[in-house]
Parts: C-alpha cells; sequence; structure tokens
C-alpha cells in the first residue's frame, strides 16, 4: 500500500511559549490540530462537514514525545500520517521539526467519528474513508 504525508508549516507566536520562552508543552497538541485541520482542507472537507452529517471526531488518545525546544519565530514543520485506519476510528501520526530539520516532537492522536445526538461511534462516511487512504499505513 502506498503512503503519503501531509505537511504543514507554522510560525510559532509569541502567545505559543512560555516564561522560559520555549513552546509550552500543551501548544503541540494545537499544532496537531491545526496540521490535521489543513489535512482536511487539502481533502475538500472541514470539520463543518461532519457537524452537518449530525457527527462529531472526539479524541480518545493524544501522546506527545518531546525531542527539543521551539521558540519564538521558529518555523515549524508538521508532518501528518494517517498510522491506522478503522471502520470507526483513526489514529494520526505527527513529526514536528524545525527549520534546520531538527526533530522537535513526535506524537500522535486517535480520533473516533462519533453521532453528535448519541454519542456513540459510528462508521467513518465512506467518502471521507475514501479520501483518507492514500495517507493511511495501515486499513484495518
Amino acid at each position: 500500500m502506498s503512503q503519503s504525508s501531509f505537511k504543514a508549516s507554522f510560525r510559532v507566536a509569541f502567545v505559543d511559549t512560555d516564561g522560559a520562552g520555549v513552546v509550552h508543552y500543551s501548544n503541540y497538541f494545537r499544532f496537531f490540530e491545526r496540521t490535521e485541520e489543513e489535512f482536511y482542507k487539502h481533502l475538500g472537507f472541514d470539520f463543518t462537514d461532519f457537524r452537518k452529517r449530525g457527527l462529531w471526531l472526539p479524541r480518545v488518545e493524544a501522546f506527545c514525545q518531546y525531542k527539543k525546544p521551539a521558540t519564538y519565530g521558529d518555523l515549524l514543520e508538521v508532518e501528518l500520517v494517517v498510522e491506522e485506519l478503522k471502520e470507526k476510528s483513526a489514529k494520526l501520526s505527527f513529526k514536528v521539526a524545525n527549520e534546520a530539520g531538527d526533530l522537535l516532537a513526535l506524537g500522535y492522536l486517535v480520533i473516533v467519528v462519533a453521532e453528535k445526538q448519541t454519542g456513540r461511534a459510528t462508521q467513518i462516511p465512506k467518502d471521507i474513508v475514501e479520501r483518507l487512504r492514500p495517507f493511511a499505513k495501515q486499513v484495518l
């Protein structure tokens, strides 16, 4: 199975940093979600499309391993791969690097598609699966 990745770049804003002048650990999850949003736009849909279908995308697991600090003004490149694509969920993995190519962080989000009314997990819509499939390492 061929696998592609998606990349997005973001400049570290002052608000992303803490008192030590480095990116606060929690903001890496914001970088992950911003990259996820750009990825969906690239594929031709967005979070609104899920809401219109009565669906939402709760995160059931989030992980980040920090390698090196990022600081104010750094240009970050965030690479996204669909690690696993299952019937009702997807695991998106992220790699964050700076302009010099230094690895700053690795992480992932496990996202479930759920019905807004019941909160129960449901199948990922087929049209979305087909758009995600070229980026998936594993389709289960």
